[in-house]
């Protein structure tokens, strides 16, 4: 991971530099004063991560992120304020630390960091392979990934619908859960999977996937919530 560390006080770019060089797969590409200098140092170069001040002169570190678009590095905010952590998750930043920064609550953002990035490649692998092959039958068949609605466990079986029909396969869904392992799949209940983006509506308990009602489990329904990003 390269990260960019971005803040006006001097002491708290050193601090963060030194806690960085303990993380193996961390490497600090460069450190900036304001939001301007970082904004500049994002055009030309490739950052994973930016470890980012809030309250800087000239632009702020919420004004940057919004400058950014959707083409930005994971963010990870350090603050002496915590009034203003409601805005910034709003913005879907990875985390968000009041200092000072210790050495556990440091490594704690890095893992969550780690966790989205390594994510984004799996759903970028999928992209690339968007197949899978499933034995239907006595026929292996392959499946485009994209048709698949959601998936059902049935007894020793799963039923993988598609908006055409069903497939029903001798397998687990925990096998299938680990087949469709990215941000596009979630599981919404102990026997079903969903599609986030195949969702038409969720209201009491439930959601509607091409017609289909499919029932959401309490336990499941703040990590759906979260991932629908809901207005």
């Amino acid at each position: 991971m390269v990260c960019l560390i971005v803040d006006d006080n001097k002491i708290a770019r050193t601090t963060l530099a030194q806690l960085a060089t303990h993380v193996k797969d961390l490497e600090v590409a460069a450190e900036c004063a304001d939001a301007l200098e970082a904004y500049s140092i994002l055009q030309k170069q490739s950052i994973d991560l930016l470890l980012l001040d809030i309250e800087m002169p000239g632009m702020t570190g919420l004004e940057l992120i919004k400058n950014l678009g959707n083409n930005r590095p994971v963010i990870v905010f350090t603050t002496s304020n915590k009034e203003y952590a409601a805005e910034a998750f709003k913005l879907n930043v990875a985390d968000y630390i009041v200092k000072p920064v210790t050495p556990d609550r440091f490594i704690q953002a890095i893992d969550k960091v780690r966790e989205i990035l390594e994510s984004t490649k799996e759903e970028v692998k999928m992209e690339e392979d968007e197949f899978l092959f499933i034995r239907d039958s006595n026929i292996v068949r392959r499946l485009k990934v994209d048709d698949i609605l959601f998936a059902e466990a049935m007894g020793d079986y799963v039923k993988l619908y598609t908006p055409q029909k069903f497939y029903a396969i001798h397998t687990t869904l925990k096998t299938v859960e680990d087949r469709l392992s990215t941000p596009r799949f979630i599981r919404v209940h102990r026997s079903y999977i969903v599609a986030v983006n195949k969702i038409d509506t969720l209201q009491d308990g439930a959601l509607v996937i091409n017609g289909k009602p499919v029932p959401v489990a309490d336990s499941y329904r703040a990590a759906l919530n979260r991932r629908m990003n809901i207005l």
